[in-house]
């Protein structure tokens, strides 16, 4: 599928926040596409940008510099009438915790019901969507009465009824235990067998092997990418800077490398060694 036709985009993400202290770089120029019938987990360690970066997707905030494309509008030319349109119809998303997706006097029904009438879906979405989420048992149930487990399968199902373009799930399994985990990790799944592009921004491993990708965030930069059945591969931004996997700085204490090109590849070797070293 060519980048075209990819459910969201970014292009040069920059987001700087300002503080008494300084400047803070969130993200430094990130690229990357979102297709859609994929998974893509999001890794990091805290600090990263992974957290930034789904606020960007979310059109929570807008960033410093470069752009960010949904569902193929430029949201940094869109009206505030279309980022809207966009947060209701196009794009879901699933919190952390279950009871900031959830509407406490709303019914298990109700909810899903709600999440169908943002995306001007069916009705006839709104049962098969509970069933599968197990919660046929529950229907007239608020939410203080679900378990969390149950409060997040709800969350799924209100935010992937309608087959929204993109799902953006943040820690969706931060709060939850093995067996239920498993469970959510194949809704977000199910969404994108329909034709999502699932963003997961995600601490937990189960999540990141489910994916059909990852990509890992360091200091505000897109360093590497691993797909499903590939070696992991270092990530060359839209000016051409390699980043390279933290785990291969080492090599590079002074953080310069001489490059040649031989033979189809591009090499790296410290400054100053030579070909016999």
């Amino acid at each position: 599928m060519p980048p075209s036709d990819a459910a969201a985009r970014c292009r040069g993400v920059v987001q700087i926040y300002r503080a008494a202290s300084g400047d803070v770089h969130a993200l430094r120029g990130i690229d990357a596409d979102f297709m859609p019938g994929s998974v893509t987990a999001i890794v990091g360690p805290s600090g990263s940008g992974k957290t930034t970066l789904m606020r960007i997707l979310s059109l929570t905030e807008r960033p410093t510099g470069g752009d960010v494309t949904i569902a193929g509008v430029d949201t940094q030319y869109a009206s505030a009438r279309e980022i809207r349109r966009l947060r209701r119809s196009v794009l879901a998303i699933v919190s952390q915790r279950a009871t900031h997706n959830l509407y406490p006097h709303l019914t298990v029904t109700e909810h899903v019901l709600l999440g169908a009438r943002q995306r001007d879906a069916d009705v006839a979405a709104v049962e098969p969507a509970i069933e599968a989420v197990r919660l046929g048992g529950r229907r007239g149930a608020l939410p203080g009465s679900l378990s969390g487990g149950e409060q997040q399968r709800l969350a799924v199902a209100m935010a992937t009824v309608g087959d929204p373009r993109v799902v953006l799930a943040d820690e969706p399994t931060a709060e939850l235990d093995p067996t239920t985990s498993i469970e959510v990790i194949g809704l977000l799944r199910a969404s994108a067998a329909r034709g999502a592009a699932v963003v997961v921004n995600t601490h937990d491993h189960a999540v990141a092997d489910a994916a059909d990708r990852v990509l890992a965030l360091h200091h505000g930069t897109l360093h590497s990418e691993r797909r499903e059945g590939t070696a992991t591969v270092a990530v060359i931004d839209s000016v051409g800077r390699v980043q390279l996997p933290a785990e291969f700085l080492n090599a590079f204490p002074e953080l310069r490398a001489e490059i040649r090109y031989e033979d189809g590849r591009v090499i790296l070797t410290k400054p100053g060694l030579g070909d016999g070293d």
